[in-house]
């Protein structure tokens, strides 16, 4: 979990950004993707909020993931979620839509 640009006082111990691995594959995780480094050598997949809009997509040899928002409705967007799993230093990802009434 990382901190979002909406997250004030309650937050602060919750970190900016944070690196972790998990079956060899590495994760870098960010809630804005402007504020992703230059360089993200040896990272294998990029996790960001921010824009509550769904993205899975490679470049440059990672996966750019943002799960979307499974909150309440915002810029009528859909509303989404991502499930991962990671074996044998592979990851698969998975979109799920949730349902909604458009008003």
């Amino acid at each position: 979990m990382v901190r979002g640009n909406n997250d004030k006082e309650w937050a602060e111990e919750i970190p900016h950004d944070l690196m972790v691995t998990l079956d060899s594959v590495t994760f870098y995780m960010v809630h804005n993707k402007k504020e992703v480094p230059a360089d993200i050598s040896g990272v294998d997949v990029v996790v960001f909020g921010h824009s509550h809009k769904y993205v899975q997509e490679e470049k440059d040899g990672a996966w750019w993931l943002n799960p979307g928002s499974c909150g309440p409705r915002q810029f009528y967007q859909e509303i989404t979620m991502m499930m991962a799993e990671v074996t044998d230093g592979q990851i698969r990802v998975e979109k799920i839509d949730i349902p909604h009434e458009l008003k």
